[in-house]
């Protein structure tokens, strides 16, 4: 054997099917009963399909809109025609286009804020953010102390916290400054990273985003086996031994590609350098709940309305329109992120429900509170994913802990979408990773042969 791969995500599958089509022997080791890690597609009604992960593609994202077209994926993208809502301070308003008027110093003053992001964030190395010029004093101080420092208005405030909340699944106050300007660099800005027509929400998946991994799977077939959790891995100069259920497997190399607190979780002998470990133990999962009511038609799309919201009245705060294609019915996702999702994952379903759809209720009227069907998907509680969208890096992290995010521990290599330059926590990002790390197993292996993949 030259490769076991930990893990059948995106990025496990990718740097399974690059070191194959190199010729190498190569075996996938996926703890789960299913290929996809965090991205899950569920069939709500007769071919119709919902994404409980990961479910988006947008501009820039080249690798993924490669693959997604060299497999013959069907994409098509998200409804925006007609009316956004905004419901702030109790009162709901409806916009045209991409920013509600709520005052010009409150537009001024967010305006200001995204520029002076996006400035910052060019500084940023993607490959090494801790040499960023103000390396120290970025990852010395949270985003929430930011932007109470730099925003001078209530609403500037909260809509970067929204925005907090909705790109990390986490609160600002729960990671760095250097790491929110090292995000917004990695995809593009914070327009990019929050819109949807040019943004990272702009396409969906026909069938749902797991068929990117399940056609991936397809070509891989016998390489992949699943219910085969990892709980050990021996290294030494020659390869490896990975303990994956009960079976041991010997292999001139390994990728670990699975997220980083789930990585810290499996025993290495010798153990792992401290950096790592330290690193694993730094790096927690974000929080989110992605909420999903089914209803005969999108009846708001008669009222002009896309679907579309943000509202500072949770535990919803964020709505979209996530129906089919053709509309023959009606679906709306709404999130619940960071400390929402976790006051809403205490609860019991039935209140979770509850409070999903008086939210869709708020924003929609009576007839959004009576859906055909109501399901949702809490992230936290994957035993094999424990929180996503994906990690984030609280004060001090990048800059002590950093460069042993992708540093190969002898023969055991790195990859998952937190370990990405571009795109980190999305798919783009899981395919590059997959791509970096077989290269990385190639160059190791084969040193006299040069591999360009």
């Amino acid at each position: 054997m030259d490769v076991v791969i930990i893990g059948a995500g995106m990025a496990g599958l990718t740097a399974a099917r690059e070191l194959t089509r190199a010729g190498k022997q190569v075996l996938v080791l996926e703890a789960r009963d299913r290929v996809g890690g965090r991205l899950f597609s569920h069939e709500i009604a007769p071919g119709i399909w919902i994404d409980l992960g990961g479910q988006w593609l947008g501009p820039t994202q080249e690798r993924a809109y490669a693959l997604a077209q060299e497999l013959g994926i069907e994409l098509f993208p998200t409804y925006q025609e007609g009316a956004s809502l905004l419901y702030q301070s109790g009162t709901l308003r409806r916009y045209q286009g991409v920013v509600p008027n709520v005052g010009l110093l409150a537009l001024l003053d967010f305006g200001r804020g995204i520029a002076r992001l996006d400035q910052m964030a060019q500084a940023v190395p993607l490959e090494a953010p801790w040499n960023a010029p103000h390396a120290a004093q970025w990852d010395a101080i949270t985003f929430a102390t930011w932007i109470e420092r730099t925003m001078r208005t209530a609403i500037g405030r909260w809509g970067l916290t929204l925005f907090a909340e909705a790109v990390f699944a986490a609160e600002p106050y729960e990671f760095s400054l250097l790491h929110a300007l090292f995000y917004i660099r990695s995809g593009g800005g914070v327009e990019r990273l929050s819109g949807m027509r040019g943004g990272a929400q702009q396409d969906r998946f026909r069938f749902g985003a797991q068929s990117l991994a399940q056609r991936l799977a397809a070509e891989l077939g016998e390489r992949i086996r699943l219910n085969s959790p990892v709980s050990r891995i021996q290294h030494d100069s020659a390869g490896v031994v990975v303990y994956g259920g009960e079976q041991a497997y010997r292999a001139r190399a390994a990728i670990v590609a699975i997220p980083p607190t789930l990585a810290g979780r499996i025993h290495y002998d010798p153990p792992l350098p401290p950096a790592r470990d330290q690193l694993t133990q730094r790096l927690p999962n974000g929080s989110v709940i992605k909420c999903f009511a089914l209803y005969p038609t999108p009846f708001w799309r008669e009222a002009g309305l896309n679907g579309f919201v943000t509202s500072d009245t949770g535990p919803v705060h964020l709505v979209f329109d996530n129906s089919p294609p053709d509309g023959s019915v009606g679906i709306l996702l709404g999130f619940m992120e960071g400390a929402a999702a976790r006051q809403m994952s205490r609860v019991s379903p039935e209140e979770r429900r509850q409070a999903a759809l008086t939210c869709f209720a708020r924003y929609f009227g009576e007839r959004a509170a009576k859906p055909d069907l109501y399901l949702d998907h809490d992230w936290s509680t994957e035993v094999w994913t424990r929180g996503c969208y994906g990690a984030h890096f609280p004060p001090g992290t990048w800059t002590q802990f950093g460069h042993a995010l992708r540093t190969p521990v002898g023969r055991i290599f790195w990859a998952g979408t937190e370990t990405a330059t571009r795109w980190m926590g999305y798919i783009e990002g899981a395919i590059e990773s997959g791509i970096r790390a077989a290269q990385e197993v190639l160059e190791t292996l084969d040193p006299s042969h040069p591999h360009r993949l």
